[in-house]
């Protein structure tokens, strides 16, 4: 019986993460022989290209060859070379730091401190994780903590899921709340032509109930773990890669560790301020993190030469979330350039137009989820296709404000569970943990998700959420 049940579970277990990427490329290949080529006409806003309203129109098909779909690999590589590379040096100085022994030392020190009350962590790592991806829209900064996340679950008595679920969920209900998100809500009311950052209570409001629930659904689970292992969903893997990490493993909190904890903090807080108050972005975030590294690894008293042995072995460990990320990106080019972005986009921008006044700000939100799959990007997804919502809300008698909230609810909650998320699944592969099982974990909250975003949006067509 034992045989037979673990031959059902390999028979069913999905594809290698590349095999599922490669085969929605194919798909999105397939779709550029079957639906009509079109595109919208672009124009610039505030240093942005935005579509223009009403101007869909057919054009010549351009169906994708084998070769192309292979050629589309490079290309997104070459698209997505900023975070690949921002992972590369982010993995290697993330190793320097971890090599001075300070996180984890860091990590004992909390633990005994907590003492029994280890599970008032998750609440607190999500309040951080969520006030970050709120305001400087913490997104895939997230790939370098998952490795931290899963140390201090491990050394609490709980698992990788956990793990990956106080810097993943956390920063996914900030971002998707976005009070202060400049790179979501900022980029949607732009468009909009609403004051940014305007209608800020009702998204606080936003945030605080995802928090509370979110908080509350991995406290359960994490529970559930420590007073009995073999509960977790990956427990094969806990077993694999040592399970619980304990006071001894953690190591003594001394003066050294003090001040590179000190230059880790510093480093994040100018990395906070600079994206806020000057737009830094990758390339600004990098340098910070490289000059985080080298700077710890000097105070830990790292000789040189390891300190560079030390980096390149924190960088290949980035090796696979680089790839998974280039992957992603390629099945956006496939759709680019067989022209049938635009073409999806309006398909589904035209259905909102048949339903009922009443129920239109639904499908808004349908719309904008299903246009999430293929659009990750939350400015890209705003670019695309507020310039077509903003009328349709005008003619439908929707204030903008909700056109953005449907937008933004849309755009986000799926993000934490889609296998064509880059950060996602380079995420997953840092923590050895399979897809399958995060989607387990996770589906029941998402769907809860869904309907608190529902909810949110409903109330805020009939109040006519404003200003306008």
């Amino acid at each position: 019986m034992e045989r037979s049940l673990s031959a059902v579970r390999k028979k069913f277990s999905l594809p290698h993460t590349y095999v599922l990427l490669f085969s929605f490329m194919l798909l999105m290949g397939v779709l550029t022989y079957l639906l009509p080529a079109g595109q919208f006409d672009r124009m610039e806003i505030a240093g942005r290209t935005a579509v223009v309203p009403n101007s869909y129109h057919l054009v010549p098909s351009h169906p994708q060859s084998i070769f192309d779909l292979l050629k589309a690999i490079p290309e997104g590589f070459a698209q997505a070379s900023d975070i690949a590379f921002f992972l590369f040096i982010t993995g290697g100085s993330f190793a320097i730091i971890n090599e001075t022994g300070t996180i984890a030392a860091a990590i004992g020190k909390l633990v005994k401190g907590l003492g029994n009350k280890e599970v008032f962590v998750i609440p607190l790592m999500m309040l951080v994780m969520g006030i970050a991806g709120a305001t400087i829209g913490l997104s895939e900064e997230t790939i370098v903590l998952i490795a931290i996340g899963v140390t201090l679950s491990r050394a609490l008595g709980f698992d990788a899921l956990v793990g990956i679920a106080m810097i993943n969920l956390g920063a996914a209900i900030g971002f998707y709340s976005g009070f202060m998100n400049p790179f979501s809500v900022g980029v949607a009311q732009g468009i909009a032509e609403l004051p940014t950052f305007s209608g800020i209570g009702l998204r606080i409001a936003l945030f605080i109930v995802l928090w509370i629930v979110t908080s509350a659904y991995v406290v359960r689970y994490a529970q559930r773990v420590k007073k009995d292992p073999t509960q977790s969903l990956v427990y094969d893997v806990e077993q694999r890669y040592g399970g619980q990490a304990t006071q001894e493993d953690l190591g003594e909190f001394d003066l050294r560790h003090a001040l590179v904890l000190f230059v880790f903090i510093a480093g994040f807080s100018l990395i906070g301020y600079g994206v806020f108050q000057y737009g830094w972005f990758i390339p600004e975030i990098g340098a910070v993190f490289l000059g985080m590294g080298l700077l710890s690894g000097l105070i830990g008293g790292i000789p040189v030469n390891k300190l560079a042995d030390t980096f390149v072995e924190g960088a290949k460990d980035m090796m696979f979330a680089a790839l998974v990320v280039g992957l992603a990106r390629s099945i956006l080019v496939i759709m680019e350039n067989g022209l049938i972005l635009d073409t999806i986009i309006q398909f589904f921008s035209s259905q909102i137009s048949k339903l009922p006044s009443f129920l239109s700000v639904t499908g808004m939100y349908i719309t904008q989820i299903l246009i999430n799959f293929i659009i990750p990007s939350g400015s890209g997804q705003a670019a695309a296709t507020m310039p077509i919502m903003v009328p349709l809300a005008d003619t439908l008698k929707i204030t903008r404000q909700t056109s953005v909230l449907a937008f933004q609810l849309g755009d986000g909650f799926l993000d934490s569970i889609m296998p064509t998320s880059g950060v996602l699944m380079a995420q997953l592969a840092l923590a050895h943990v399979s897809y399958s099982k995060w989607a387990k974990f996770l589906l029941p909250l998402v769907t809860i998700w869904l309907l608190i975003g529902l909810a949110f949006l409903l109330f805020a067509n009939a109040t006519a959420y404003g200003p306008f």
